[in-house]
């Protein structure tokens, strides 16, 4: 499968990052791994792609890292359907109080106009 993962360096797009590449690590997914600025973070992408490629070596898994530009939500769904992806993962999605799940804007934007299925890990 094609997978595209989404980070911008929060807490929730790290866990994702963690859980997709032990996921390619057992099913040999074809991985891409963009990093696109989220300005509610305080880690630099440079910061974000040194994590990034210190968690693929460490597994052994081959990915391509990319860093996008622009809006974050627009180019991570402009990059999956032109590229033809068959998943976007993105991280997010605490839970209230209440029980409703609480996702960021760029996931929020993302599930709204992905044609491409999207994996929201939490």
């Amino acid at each position: 499968m094609k997978v595209l993962l989404g980070i911008g360096g929060s807490d929730d797009s790290i866990r994702a990052l963690e859980k997709t590449v032990e996921r390619t690590a057992n099913v040999d997914d074809d991985l891409t791994v963009a990093i696109v600025d989220n300005p509610s973070v305080e880690r630099s992408r440079e910061d974000i792609e040194t994590r990034v490629t210190e968690l693929l070596d460490e597994r052994g898994v081959e990915a391509t890292v990319r860093l996008l530009d622009g809006d974050a939500g627009s180019a991570l769904v402009d990059l999956a359907e032109n590229e033809g992806f068959d998943q976007l993962v993105l991280g997010g999605g605490e839970t209230s109080p209440m029980g409703k799940i609480q996702i960021g804007s760029i996931a929020e934007f993302v599930l709204l106009n992905s044609h491409v299925t999207v994996t929201l890990v939490r």
